[in-house]
Order: structure tokens, then sequence, then C-alpha cells
């Protein structure tokens, strides 16, 4: 069995925001620069979803719009292969490729 760790190093402005975030796991490489992250975890204990959503002040707006749409596109990848429902993952590709095209990230 091996252990590994991903680090996020957030460096934040006078006013807390994020101005740079940066990422490293030793599987990777060397570290990494992004303007955005999204993560998921999930508390058992809870019964529930928390989420870290955080994103670099130099993010444009249609970066956003990308990011966004892309996430919820490979999200539902990941549940139709935890799930095997392939039915709600066809719905939701359907529904976000209209959102895509309304939003501009897709033609």
């Amino acid at each position: 069995m091996k252990t590994t760790e991903i680090n996020f190093k957030v460096t934040v402005d006078e006013n807390n925001l994020p101005s740079k975030i940066t990422w490293s796991a030793p599987d990777a490489g060397d570290s990494s620069e992004c303007k955005s992250l999204m993560i998921a975890l999930w508390d058992a204990k809870e019964n529930n979803t928390l989420r870290i959503d955080l994103w670099t002040k130099d993010m444009m707006v249609d970066e956003m719009k990308k990011f966004f749409h892309q996430n919820v596109v490979t999200l539902t990848d990941t549940y139709v292969r935890a799930t095997g429902d392939e039915n709600t993952g066809k719905k939701v590709k359907q529904f976000f490729s209209e959102i895509g095209k309304e939003i501009g990230v897709l033609m």
C-alpha cells in the first residue's frame, strides 16, 4: 500500500482574496500554478458534502464559465462510473450542452 499527498498553497492579499494558488503532488512532479480549485469531500459522519471553492482575483469570467461547465460534465462522468446510472448522466450532459451554448463555452 502507498500513501501520498496533494498540497495546495493559497497566497491571499490584504483582503484575504486569493492572489495565487499552487498545488503539488509527489506523483505529479513539480508544483503547478492554477487560477481556481474546487474540492468536494464526503463527510460520512454528517452524511453531507463539504466544499472548498477558491479562485484568484485574475481569473476572468469567461474562464470561470468554462471551468464550471467542464466540472459539471466531468463530475457527471464520475457519477455514471460510480453508479452505473447512464440515464441520468445522459440527461445531465444534454442539459449542460444547452447551458454551455447559452454561456458561450460551446458552439
